[in-house]
Parts: structure tokens; C-alpha cells; sequence
């Protein structure tokens, strides 16, 4: 009998392992979860539970029973710590396991800020369940947030700690708010949203140190000596992929698990998948690591159908949304800046109802819809398309994308 074995029990895994049964495949699936929780979603956890508008229940993959339902193998609190490729085994805590297939979708963890003062009580970081649990009651207790990181989790936490009552302050080295992933165009459409929340923004700045009152957060220090009062510190600046399983048993390793177009890693019976996975996208062309839900959500199926033999070719257009006030939007693509020459608006910017296009020799390469709806997959098709599009038509609301 054949053992399957998921190395990381989040979205991604638990994606996986649902795929494998739903393809027929009837050997063993082991699920191995570092946290003590069955498998969730994340983005609840910046959103609607750290909101106070969803139950934490909503964001649990599956319900309890459908692991035993389904026979799977699921194995909580339980952290893989080596690979041998060569035995084909995997060793955790209570002993080991053979496999005949792995799938590496161990996810990836927040960067630490590296200054005196990071220890202090009131320095929370936001990834795990008790991590949003432990950032809404601080939200009763901290009218003064500073916020360290103005990315797509740091605006998300703004947000909630607005509308909880609290001041917010945040503090980005970058020239804008989601300037590396939006460019200054969109970026600076977020950071005015913020700003008419009451948000404060201090960009081109960075903290030189917190500083404690008995042990708990009091202030944040700037290198030229300002310091903010705050009783709470959110540090939000991005995450690194939990790499080391794979580069500690031999497998390549450049800014996560590299893998092909079928999510294979440089050993022919170990996948990857998620936030992990640096993948070739053949419709990109180049290396991606996706650290959005949608990338967990449909790279653990394809890597479970890759695991089973199946023609595999990952090529999804990245995808990734948020909701923050009253905006919510998708975005399809990577916008990075450097990677456009034009940005293309229809609808209207000023009243938050809108969609941009970045376009590059003319080809649209990413769209965003705010506040508009049922279109994303129209933006989808238009960057897969890879045509140059007329950017008066583009920007017509009055003309379908279909026919742009």
C-alpha cells in the first residue's frame, strides 16, 4: 500500500491530502501539522475574525469528523524535522515515517524585527489563530498602535485597529504603503484610504528601537531620535518560507523549495506547494513564490495531482484580495513595480469604484477591481491572452472587458 505524506497541515496540505482522496487514490495519506489545530485559512485571521464580524469556526478548512471521514492520517502539533530522500523517510518527534510521495507545504513565517526592544510584552506578530486572538484583546487595551510594515497584512491590522478605537501610526522604510507589491500608483490609493480612517503614515522611516515601561511596550524609537507612544507594536513586514526541511535534506533551495511547472523539488518523489513553493510558471515565464491564499489553495491539488502521476502544469494567474473599511478588491497578477511602463483606470479612482490595469508593451500583465465586481476573470483572461489591448477601449467602462 502506497504512503502519501503532507509535511505542513495548512491550507495548501489539507488541499492536498481532500485532492487525493477525491482522485481515487487509496493508499495511506499522512497529514503532519506543526499547530495544535486542524487546518485553517488565514486570511480570516487579518479580516473578519480580527474584525469581530466572523466566527473562528468559519475559517477551519474542513469540518473535525472529515478527516476520519476520509482516512486521513492527520497528525497535529506534530513538526517534520528532517527529510532522507534517499530512505524515502520523514522523522518528527515520535519516531518516522516511509513514503513512496512527499509534499513539502510547511508555509512560511513572519520576519522578526531585529532591534532592542523586540522581546518586549506587547510586540505581537500576526500568522497563527492565537496570534489574531491575542491582537483583538490587545485592541481593547492599546488606544496607541504603531505599526511596523505598510504591506498588505500591516494595512489589513490598521484597519481592525481603527475601527477597534485605536490610533495607528505606521512606520514603512519604503517610499509609499504596499509600494513593492502595488507600485506607487495603487500604493498611494491604500495609503489615502488610511489616511481618511485617521491612519498616520511615516514612510521613509524606520524603527531604531522600543522602548519598555516595566517590561511591556511604551514607545518606538526613530533613528533621529523622535519617539512614538504606543501600547502596542505590530510588526508587519512580510515573511520568510519555511525552507529549511528541504535545503537540510539536499534539495535546491533559492527563496523557498524550487520547483518545475508540476510543483516537483529537485528529488522526483518530493513536491511543494503554498507559500514554500518557488515554482516556474510557464504562463510568466520566470520563478514565482505566491504567498496569497488562492496559490494554497489550488497549488495543493495540483501538486496531489502531480503526486498521482497526472499531467501537471501549474501556470495560475496569481491572485489575492482584501477587504480594509468599506474596499474590498481583487487583484489578479503581480504588478511589481519595475515589471509595467503604463497603469490604465476605468470606472472612477476618487470614489473607490474602479479597476486598473498595468500594462506592459501594451499587454495588460495585472488588473485590479475596487469595489467592481464580476470581472476578475475577465482581467484573468485578458493577461493570459498576452495580446496588446487599445487603451481607450480599456479604459471605457461602457465596453465588456470581453471585448477590449
Amino acid at each position: 500500500m502506497p504512503v502519501f505524506v503532507i509535511a505542513g497541515a495548512g491550507l495548501a496540505g489539507a488541499k492536498a491530502a481532500e485532492t487525493l482522496r477525491s482522485e481515487g487514490f487509496g493508499g495511506d495519506v499522512v497529514l503532519l501539522g506543526s499547530e495544535p489545530e486542524r487546518p485553517y485559512e488565514r486570511p480570516p485571521l487579518s479580516k473578519g475574525y480580527l474584525l469581530g464580524n466572523e466566527e473562528l469556526s468559519s475559517a477551519y478548512v474542513h469540518p473535525e469528523k472529515w478527516y476520519s471521514e476520509h482516512d486521513v492520517d492527520l497528525r497535529t502539533g506534530v513538526t517534520a524535522d528532517a527529510v532522507d530522500p534517499a530512505a524515502h523517510s520523514v522523522t518528527f518527534g515520535g519516531g518516522t515515517l516511509r513514503y513512496d510521495k512527499l509534499l513539502l507545504a510547511t508555509g512560511a513565517s513572519p520576519r522578526r524585527l531585529d532591534v532592542p526592544g523586540a522581546g518586549l510584552d506587547g510586540v505581537l506578530y500576526l500568522r497563527t489563530m492565537p496570534d489574531s486572538e491575542r491582537l483583538r484583546a490587545a485592541f481593547r487595551g492599546a488606544p496607541r498602535v504603531v505599526i511596523v510594515g505598510a504591506g498588505w497584512i500591516g494595512l489589513e491590522t490598521a484597519a481592525a485597529a481603527r475601527q477597534a478605537g485605536c490610533e495607528v501610526t505606521v512606520v514603512e522604510p519604503q517610499p509609499g504603503a504596499l509600494h513593492a507589491h502595488l507600485g506607487p500608483e495603487l500604493g498611494g490609493v491604500f495609503a489615502d484610504l488610511h489616511r481618511s480612517h485617521g491612519v498616520q503614515f511615516l514612510f521613509g522611516q524606520s524603527v531604531a528601537s522600543i522602548r519598555g515601561d516595566g517590561g511591556r511596550v511604551a514607545g518606538v524609537a526613530l533613528p533621529g531620535g523622535d519617539e512614538l507612544p504606543a501600547g502596542l507594536v505590530i510588526v508587519a513586514i512580510g515573511v520568510l518560507p519555511n525552507a529549511g526541511l528541504a535545503a537540510r535534506a539536499g534539495l535546491e533551495v533559492s527563496n523557498g523549495v524550487l520547483t518545475d511547472a508540476a510543483l516537483r523539488t529537485s528529488h522526483p518523489d518530493i513536491f511543494a506547494a503554498g507559500d514554500v513553493a518557488n515554482s516556474l510558471n510557464p504562463l510568466l515565464g520566470r520563478r514565482v513564490r505566491v504567498e496569497h491564499w488562492a496559490n494554497a489553495l489550488n497549488g495543493g491539488p495540483a501538486a496531489a495531482r502531480s503526486m498521482l502521476g497526472q499531467d501537471v502544469s501549474y501556470d495560475r494567474v496569481p491572485y489575492f484580495y482584501t477587504d480594509q473599511y468599506d474596499l474590498g478588491m481583487e487583484c489578479a497578477g503581480l504588478p511589481d513595480p519595475g515589471t509595467y511602463d503604463q497603469v490604465v483606470y476605468r470606472g472612477d479612482r476618487d470614489a473607490l469604484e474602479f479597476v486598473a490595469f498595468w500594462l506592459s508593451a501594451g499587454r495588460v500583465t495585472a488588473g485590479m477591481n475596487v469595489n467592481v465586481w464580476d470581472v476578475n476573470n475577465d482581467i484573468q483572461s485578458l493577461i493570459r491572452s498576452g495580446r496588446a489591448v487599445d487603451t481607450a477601449r480599456l479604459s471605457d467602462p461602457s465596453i465588456p472587458l470581453t471585448e477590449v
